[in-house]
């Protein structure tokens, strides 16, 4: 008979589990300010869950970019030398739903905001603003939150009465009030936790919401909320 000896294994200890860095969200940079561009790559490669995998300077170089490079998020200048930057982004978006594309500009007018929201944009980021901002924003798309700069949509202010605007489309309190914390830049998931309910059924209210509203992403939604008066984003 053979017989064989096990061998008990050592207990795992909390110096033996290593944690995962985390994974870093993959940036593509599309604007024709090399300097600006070099200078933004640089601090995203700097920070712990950011990496700088590309620059298109143009809307051409930025279609065979975003094809090569797969990015998580496009950081996109609303004006390029051969196209409109939030046309682009509609084709992009139109070409991969899950990609986040946040509208980097000096100044943002109504007419942009309302099609930079229909083409599926993310949100905005302003152009003279600070890097800390910028950095911030490209972590906070990369979750899904919306990226709305403070001022930006005052001016899109409606003076429709909400109670009217709620039977127009037949919003309950409870989807208002989602769409509301959209407004406030908060995901789903956060959306969920603030009224306690699961992740599941705030998707749903979610859906309900966009569908009502006539719109196909959450910062359209948020448009046409503040545009009729809806919603307030100082509330």
């Amino acid at each position: 008979m053979t017989s064989r000896i096990l061998m008990d294994e050592a207990p795992l200890t909390a110096e033996d589990h290593v944690p995962r860095p985390p994974e870093r969200a993959r940036i593509l940079v599309v604007d024709d300010h090399r300097t600006f561009a070099e200078l933004l790559s640089r601090a995203l490669d700097a920070e712990s869950d950011l990496e700088c995998v590309g620059h298109a300077q143009d809307a051409k170089e930025a279609l065979i970019e975003v094809a090569r490079l797969d990015p998580d998020v496009v950081l996109m200048d609303v004006h390029l030398p051969d196209r409109d930057g939030i046309s682009l982004t509609a084709e992009l978006i139109s070409t991969y739903p899950d990609l986040k594309v946040l509208i980097l500009t000096a100044y943002a007018s109504v007419a942009d905001i309302q099609r930079a929201a229909a083409a599926g944009a993310s949100g905005f980021l302003a152009k003279d603003g600070s890097l800390s901002d910028v950095l911030d924003g490209l972590q906070t798309a990369r979750s899904g939150s919306l990226i709305l700069p403070d001022g930006l949509m005052a001016r899109l202010s409606g003076l429709g009465s909400k109670d009217e605007t709620m039977q127009r489309w037949h919003l309950t309190p409870r989807e208002l009030e989602v769409l509301r914390l959209l407004g406030h830049g908060l995901d789903p998931r956060a959306i969920a936790k603030e009224l306690d309910v699961s992740l599941h059924t705030c998707r749903d209210h979610v859906k309900r919401v966009l569908a009502k509203l006539g719109v196909h992403s959450q910062l359209e939604a948020v448009v046409v909320a503040t545009r009729t008066g809806l919603i307030r984003l100082d509330e």
